[in-house]
């Protein structure tokens, strides 16, 4: 039987009396692509950092390719932060902060073999030509790509995107699920993706997990994206997305 790359099990975080993740009970199967959506406030990026190993549980069971978090292997996981918590005012090259995401400090130098796989990294996500750009020059979408070759030159087996789509156009948005589907198709690994997009959930996901604390759904789009999911977690549908109402032809 395959390990899961992602198993809780009554899952909950607490910050005092405020419950930010109630009781969740998700499996992951290896190779699957979820998004993760929900309302603000719903704990989407606090379940990244329980999977990052960065926040502690409350209570229940949390195991990441067959591990506890803290026991996973450097370079197991990947993860491109929001656009808006990346500070591009450090004075550093896009090739040095791919860098980092192999030796996991800034580079003193970078010897041959490591500017090689940042390359490759940059070269896999169509961004070879920012390599020696100061980052602080790239654009939104410039600097995502750079932050996702720096996840993936490590050759992760679960790849971790919080709001990628934050600031990027409909092209980059068509590139970076082309970079995802290469990333898949090369490596057999997982993605999840947080987007507040229902659109890309639909047609790019394979499972979707519906959050508002607790798990109010978790399947395949079609199924987890059904209107009596999406009033229960954002409590309205008045700004009416088609997606959700027409699965099945259905108005």
């Amino acid at each position: 039987m395959t390990t899961p790359a992602l198993r809780l099990e009554g899952l909950t975080v607490r910050f005092g009396r405020q419950v930010v993740l109630d009781g969740l009970d998700v499996t992951v199967p290896t190779g699957a692509f979820v998004s993760i959506v929900g309302p603000n406030g719903a704990g989407k990026s606090t379940l990244f950092r329980v999977i990052l190993g960065l926040q502690a549980p409350s209570a229940g069971r949390v195991e990441v390719l067959g591990r506890p978090p803290q026991a996973l292997p450097r370079g197991a996981l990947g993860y491109v932060p929001q656009l808006k918590t990346q500070d591009r005012s450090f004075p550093a090259l896009s090739i040095e902060l791919v860098v980092t995401g192999l030796v996991g400090r800034w580079p003193v130098r970078i010897d041959e073999d490591t500017r090689i796989r940042a390359m490759a990294a940059l070269d896999q996500v169509g961004a070879g030509n920012l390599a020696h750009r100061p980052i602080g020059q790239l654009s939104g979408g410039q600097i995502q790509r750079v932050y996702l070759a720096r996840s993936l030159a490590s050759k992760p087996k679960m790849l971790l995107l919080d709001e990628p789509g934050t600031g990027i156009d409909t092209v980059g948005m068509a590139d970076l699920h082309h970079a995802l589907e290469d990333y898949q198709h090369e490596s057999g690994g997982t993605v999840l993706m947080v987007t507040h997009d229902w659109e890309s959930a639909y047609h790019h996901a394979t499972h979707v997990l519906l959050l508002a604390r607790e798990c109010v759904a978790f399947g395949p789009p079609r199924e987890a994206l059904a209107e009596v999911n999406l009033r229960r977690a954002y409590g309205h549908t008045e700004h009416h997305h088609p997606t959700a109402f027409r699965v099945g032809g259905e108005s």
